[in-house]
């Protein structure tokens, strides 16, 4: 069975050169292209390819954006028109970086290493630390068919649903197919604190704290109550002065 390929680039004869390149490898399928980082996470999680081509400079997310935002972790070739991203600095971690304009030999020899060198989790957090470890100002969560890109401090609250995460913005509300503790490390503990099993809150979002017959509690500016468990109280003390 050919492996599944990705082409993620914001210039359309980029992407054209790397399937013109790709038609030599019959073991290799070419099931989509991308111009810009916000679509690559949609198709990357949704497609789930076992190979992507990936640029940096992309509108939307950059190529170590776009790493740090997916669920599916396939192999990755950089492709870029730009050598100041410490090339060597991620050999380890991606197959080859490809700096534009590049040979069809020397597309071919980046291919080469898919045989004797993967990525994995790991090396993708290592991949994305490397590239800076500033959270996000803006997640993208699924609404229907499409992915919408919410800002963090619109994020009043989130709420356990099972196996998934309700999360609630001043109007509206999104489902997220992660749990919470996952969507937990994707977020600023600056700004985001855990007060129950099922809640995460904003502190920008929070109106007041109160305590009622031993229990604390706290009220957001939307007016919604929410109780906090004992086992998390020390961190709203944290945010107490």
């Amino acid at each position: 069975m050919p492996k599944r390929v990705l082409i993620i680039d914001d210039e359309e004869a980029s992407r054209l050169i790397i399937r013109q390149y790709l038609e030599d490898h019959a073991d290799l399928e070419v099931v989509g292209e991308c111009n810009n980082g916000i679509e690559a996470v949609s198709a990357i999680n949704r497609a789930e390819p076992d190979l992507i081509f990936l640029d940096i400079q992309m509108p939307g997310f950059s190529g170590f954006q776009v790493l740090r935002n997916i669920v599916h972790v396939p192999q990755i070739i950089f492709s870029t028109a730009f050598d100041r991203y410490a090339l060597k600095a991620f050999d380890s971690n991606a197959i080859d970086y490809l700096l534009k304009p590049y040979t069809k030999e020397r597309f071919n020899q980046a291919l080469s290493k898919l045989l004797i060198k993967g990525n994995s989790p790991e090396s993708i957090q290592n991949l994305t630390q490397g590239a800076g470890s500033n959270y996000y100002e803006k997640i993208l969560l699924e609404n229907g068919s499409k992915m919408i890109s919410i800002h963090i401090n619109d994020i009043a609250y989130l709420e356990a649903e099972k196996d998934y995460t309700r999360v609630f913005t001043s109007g509206k509300t999104y489902l997220s197919n992660f749990g919470i503790g996952m969507l937990e490390q994707k977020l600023n503990p600056s700004l985001f604190i855990r007060i129950h099993r099922s809640h995460i809150v904003n502190i920008n979002h929070i109106h007041e704290v109160y305590k009622e017959n031993g229990d604390t509690y706290l009220v957001l500016k939307n007016e919604v109550p929410l109780k906090v468990s004992k086992s998390y109280t020390e961190n709203i003390k944290k945010i107490m002065y």
